[in-house]
Parts: C-alpha cells; structure tokens; sequence
C-alpha cells in the first residue's frame, strides 16, 4: 500500500504522516498551494483534480487520506478549478462540505483510489474518558452551559453547518458555519463578553476519513483571547494535538476542559 496524503492547513497531517511511516508506510504528500502548513512532496492549486489524479497514478499511490483544514468557502469561487472539479460542484444538490467531500471521494474512486480511514494511526489523539480533563474547577452553571450546548451542538453536526456552538446562561451565543471555529468564538465575545463555554460536536455517524472535529494550541490561544470558561469535546470522536500539552496549557490558561459521549 501506498498512501498519498492529501494535507490542508495545520498539524494533524504531520502526525498522521509520522505514524504511518512508524508502521512501515510509504507515503507521498500533496499540499494545497497556500493552504498546506507542513513540507509537502508537491504543491497544487486548489481545484485541480485532473492534475492530483495524474500525479497520484505516476507515483503509484493506491490509497487516500484527506487531513487537515479546508475552508468551506473555497467552494464558494471556482474560477481557477480545473473542468472536472467544476463539473462535480455544478452536481451537486447542494454544497454542504460533506456533499463535496464526497462527490470527490466518489469521483476517486471511480478512478481507482480508495480512501483510508486515519483514525488508527491517531488513536492516541482522542479522549477515551468522560467528564473533567483537566486540574481547573468548574461551577455548576459551567456544567448547565455545557449539557445545555451538547444536544445543540450534535444537531449543528449533524446537520453539517458546522461543529462548534458557544453558549453563555443558557442561551446560544454563536454557531459555527463557514467561517470556522476561531471566528466564531471572536464573534461570540463581541456579542457576550467574558464568560462563553465552547461545546464541539463530531456527526452521530461520523465518518473519519473525512472532516473530523480537532483541537489545539491555536484553539486555546483564541479561547484565551475571548475569556471563555470552558471547552466540551466528544469522547473518541474529537482529536485533540499534542494532548499532554493542550491539558497543560488549559490548566495554565484557566480553562476548563470537559469531555461527553
């Protein structure tokens, strides 16, 4: 088996990359121009599928992993994709990020690849346990926030609009959409001051070879900025960078970090 590695924005790539190369992997990396935030073997413009499946096949690869970030709104302006790519948006029914991810899958298929589920080779990145996290103490109406966030947030999911609500009294501040996590807890700061709980959601049946709910140092620094309390991630279905580190720098930032099913 050879696995190209499709990488978009942040870390969770390179510790894909350096596991499978532990279990004896080959791997070859694709990076998208502009996007990608680790070393790549080659970089191409967003949008260019007749190239990447061109580039895959001379490198023999068989096997796909899609990881790291894509901003939804890429969809949004094709002027620069390639015939193909612009053909499987126009068919689409609609441009939920699931829908895309999975006409592209589909068309790879079609061509051959088939696409592996990451998850093995990140075991170590999701939470296995329930409840408090960390060494900082929550309050009661922090508990209340967060029950109150998690059916909220798994529906969001579920209805693919994106993966983070923010909640303050019982009361939803902000929902993620398009714009991605951190903005929208700047937004939810504006709007409600010091204070918000963040809860994140995977779907009901997620499926992990693509667009998994992660977290990190960056997460952190934001929720740092905008004072929040509290973050509530899904137990296994939410990975979280450099574990020890994110726990660590919770404790140190005064937020507590909470875990549900």
């Amino acid at each position: 088996m050879k696995i190209g590695l499709i990488a978009g924005a942040g870390e969770l790539p390179e510790v894909f990359r350096k596991n499978a190369i532990k279990n004896k992997e080959e791997v070859f990396t694709v990076g998208a121009k502009d996007i990608t935030t680790i070393e790549a073997d080659v970089y191409l413009p967003v949008g260019k599928i007749s190239k990447l499946t061109e580039l895959l096949k001379e490198k023999k690869v068989d096997t796909i992993v899609m990881l790291g970030k894509f901003e939804h709104k890429l969809s949004l302006d094709p002027r620069n994709y390639d015939i193909k790519a612009v053909s499987i948006l126009t068919s689409l029914k609609d441009k939920k990020p699931s829908s895309i991810v999975m006409a592209f899958m589909d068309f790879m298929q079609e061509e051959g690849f088939s696409f592996l589920d990451p998850k093995p080779y990140l075991i170590d990145l999701v939470v296995e346990k329930t409840g408090l996290l960390n060494d900082v103490q929550i309050d009661r109406q922090t508990i209340e926030d967060i029950n109150f966030g998690i059916e909220i947030a798994k529906k969001l999911a579920d209805m693919d609009i994106g993966q983070t609500v923010v909640i303050k009294q019982k009361a939803v501040v902000a929902v993620e959409a398009m714009e991605g996590t951190d903005k929208t807890l700047l937004r939810a700061y504006e709007i409600a001051g010091k204070g918000i709980v963040i809860v994140k959601s995977a779907r009901t049946n997620q499926d992990f070879r693509i667009d998994v709910p992660t977290v990190g140092i960056d997460t952190l620094n934001t929720l740092k900025q905008t004072k929040a309390k509290a973050i509530a991630i899904q137990k296994d279905k939410v990975y979280v960078l450099e574990k020890e580190k994110f726990l660590k720098t919770a404790n140190r930032f005064g937020i507590g970090v909470y875990a549900y099913e």
